[in-house]
């Protein structure tokens, strides 16, 4: 494709990286990714994909904007209210950049439309905020051999990691759901809403370097940062051979649902 003036214009910063140019702003504006959850991590995540010119951005996501989403989820304003947020999130893409068509599916992401809604991406941005989103997420990218970023965090602390077909998968580290009471949701323990911020652009990041196809992705390596010291550290781990889901011989075969584990915290 050919950029006009005014994509030549705005994608100028981009073009002047020797690691980018004009081709890999081309692969951009040919890209096509997929958030799935437009809260905390998608919305900072499509923002900066957006402004990238990311050509097709698929968002899916079930639910409308309430009150507490505004604090961190920077893609909803307060006149959003009870909007969906596919639908507010795709608004605020349009402002963004024009160049960006966006496919916005209100729904939950769920085993039996997965594999349906991944086949035309990319890649894959998880930004929900549940254990069984992210399982299903995992188990459906290593099926339809797609690359995702997962995310996580809560409290003052974030997590992500990258899959690409044939290195190592979440489920290589976090083998199944955790057992109830083990880990508490954003709702039930708190998150400062900048951490969202930090979680959701490294996840953009890591979506732009591997469309132009440069640098180090996080694969085989799980990045966790606790805010509150403002530390970094990072677990290196391979793909495991009796992963149940891209080991050598898988015994998930098939996507199905999981039910969230309950967390009680209790206030003492």
């Amino acid at each position: 494709m050919t950029l006009n003036d005014q994509q030549v214009e705005r994608y100028s910063r981009h073009i002047l990286l020797q690691d980018v140019g004009l081709s890999g702003q081309e692969k951009i504006l040919n890209a096509k990714v997929l958030i799935v959850g437009t809260g905390g991590l998608g919305a900072p995540a499509a923002l900066y994909l957006a402004a990238a010119g990311v050509g097709t951005l698929g968002i899916i996501d079930g639910d409308k904007v309430d009150m507490s989403n505004l604090q961190r989820q920077v893609i909803h304003f307060t006149p959003d209210l009870d909007k969906a947020k596919v639908q507010s999130a795709k608004e605020k893409i349009a402002l963004i950049n024009p160049d960006v068509k966006v496919n916005a599916i209100e729904d939950l992401f769920l085993a039996h439309n997965a594999m349906d809604i991944l086949k035309d991406y990319d890649f894959v941005i998880d930004g929900t905020d549940n254990f069984p989103a992210k399982f299903l997420i995992n188990d459906a990218c290593v099926m339809a051999k797609k690359p995702f970023s997962h995310g996580g965090v809560l409290r003052f602390d974030g997590q992500t990691m990258t899959h690409v077909p044939g290195e190592a998968c979440y489920r290589c580290i976090f083998d199944d759901l955790p057992p109830s009471n083990a880990v508490p949701s954003c709702s039930q323990a708190g998150i400062l809403g900048a951490i969202a911020g930090m979680l959701g652009t490294i996840q953009a990041a890591e979506a732009l370097k591997f469309i132009i196809g440069k640098g180090d992705l996080l694969t085989n390596r799980l990045q966790m940062f606790d805010a509150l010291k403002m530390k970094f550290r990072e677990v290196k781990f391979k793909k495991r051979a009796t992963c149940k889901v891209c080991g050598e011989n898988p015994v998930i075969t098939e996507l199905k649902d999981y039910e969230q584990p309950v967390c009680d915290i209790r206030q003492k």
